[in-house]
Order: C-alpha cells, then sequence, then structure tokens
C-alpha cells in the first residue's frame, strides 16, 4: 500500500492556506499591508492550482463604451483568447470580455463587508461586453451567449455567531443579479455556494475550506463557456477621439 494519502494532500492545502491568512493577519499592523498579504495568498491559490487558460491578478476591467469597475482584488481572467490587458506600474485593466469570475478578499466578513462585496461583483457584471460572430472553414456561427460572470467573498474568519448561520445567509440574499454572490470561503469556519437548481445557499462546514472552494471554482469555471469573440475595433475606435 502507498504511504500517500488524498485526504491528507487536500487537508494541507487548506490548513496551508489558513495558516498563512492568520500569519498576516498577526504580523501586519498596518491594514493595507495587512489587506494586500491577504489577497495575494488567495492570488496565489489560484494561479498555482487553475488551468492554465485562466489567469488571476487585481484589477479593474473595462468596456468598450470607456466605463469602469472597482478595483477588484481577484479577477479570473482568460488569456488564450483575450487579444490584451493593460498593465502599467504595478496597475492592471483587463477588457470585460475575458473576465470568469471577480472576488472580494477582506479579513473577516459581517454584513456591511458582504455588500461591499456584492457592489464590488456588480460593478463588474454591469459593464458593456461584445461578442462577434465566430468564423469557421464552412462559414460564422452566431455570437456565443454572454459567460455569466462568478462572484464571490474570500476571508479568514466571519463576525457572527454562528459563523455561517442565518446572518451569512440574510446578507447574501434580496440582492439584484447583478451583486448576486455565487461562491465565498471563510477559512477558518467554512465555505458556501449558490446551488442555481434549488435558488438557495449551501454551506459547507467540514475541515477542508479553501479545498472545497477551491474544487467548487473548478468545477464552475468547466462548466462556463469559452469567453466571447470580442470586438476589438469597438475598443479601438478611442483611438479617434
Amino acid at each position: 500500500m502507498s504511504d500517500w494519502s488524498l485526504d491528507g494532500l487536500l487537508a494541507n492545502l487548506h490548513e496551508d492556506i489558513q495558516n498563512r491568512l492568520t500569519i498576516a493577519r498577526k504580523s501586519f499592523a498596518h491594514p493595507g499591508t495587512k489587506g494586500d498579504a491577504s489577497e495575494n495568498i488567495w492570488l496565489e491559490l489560484l494561479q498555482k492550482y487553475l488551468p492554465h487558460r485562466y489567469q488571476s491578478t487585481k484589477a479593474h476591467v473595462v468596456d468598450s463604451l470607456g466605463n469602469f469597475s472597482q478595483q477588484i482584488d481577484v479577477v479570473v481572467f482568460d488569456r488564450q483568447y483575450s487579444p490584451f490587458i493593460f498593465n502599467y506600474e504595478g496597475q492592471t485593466v483587463i477588457p470585460a470580455e475575458s473576465v470568469y469570475a471577480v472576488f472580494e478578499a477582506k479579513q473577516e466578513i459581517n454584513a456591511d463587508l458582504i455588500k461591499y462585496a456584492q457592489d464590488k461583483v456588480a460593478s463588474v457584471r454591469k459593464l458593456h461586453r461584445t461578442s462577434l460572430p465566430i468564423p469557421h472553414a464552412g462559414g460564422t456561427y452566431p455570437p456565443k451567449p454572454l459567460v455569466p460572470i462568478i462572484g464571490g467573498i474570500l476571508a479568514l474568519e466571519s463576525t457572527w455567531s454562528p459563523p455561517l448561520g442565518d446572518a451569512l445567509i440574510k446578507a447574501l440574499n434580496g440582492q439584484t443579479s447583478d451583486a448576486h454572490l455565487d461562491l465565498g470561503c471563510v477559512a477558518a469556519h467554512g465555505a458556501f455556494c449558490f446551488n442555481n437548481m434549488t435558488s438557495s445557499y449551501e454551506i459547507s462546514d467540514h475541515t477542508k475550506h479553501a479545498t472545497t472552494f477551491l474544487f467548487e471554482l473548478i468545477s464552475r469555471l468547466q462548466s462556463s463557456a469559452t469567453v466571447p469573440m470580442i470586438d476589438i475595433k469597438a475598443y479601438a475606435s478611442w483611438l479617434t477621439k
């Protein structure tokens, strides 16, 4: 029999994330430094474990009409079919068509921070996205329907008691579709996701919270269609303005 343990590997992945988030919270006194460290931990997790067609970074998102989102802590985006991003002096701007998922990263969650994350997610979903017909050997396919953008929140702890109980569900419910949060992870307490079949939130409270979140995100990305073909000329029109 092998000495390897899949259960152990998955548990260790979660424990590594929780321990790093805890160390960052205890080690850095400055709120901005503490927040940056936490964001980097989540970004490194996704950069390491998501398939290479996906990339993740902190960014603003822009559309071809010139509208910008708020700054987003974690943007999961396509680099296989998306033609460009703008990156200068640490500031990254990503076209709306390339975005698969957006997350707000916080030290903890409460009602105000859930609302804050919902507003951040909505600022991306409200952006205009183009979709061109797709050429192929026999002609063209019609434009792809737009990929629903996954939205969520990532944190270390919850201020509620119980941490992921009715108060969380109340804060998550009742939002517009633009502000809806699909999934999240509170590393010290559990993970949650919205079940589209039952139109309700499900809470996972076993011990591998970060791993649960990662696998759920990968599953949802797998079920998403590839991002639409971007109309680069819609962006190029700004060259003459």
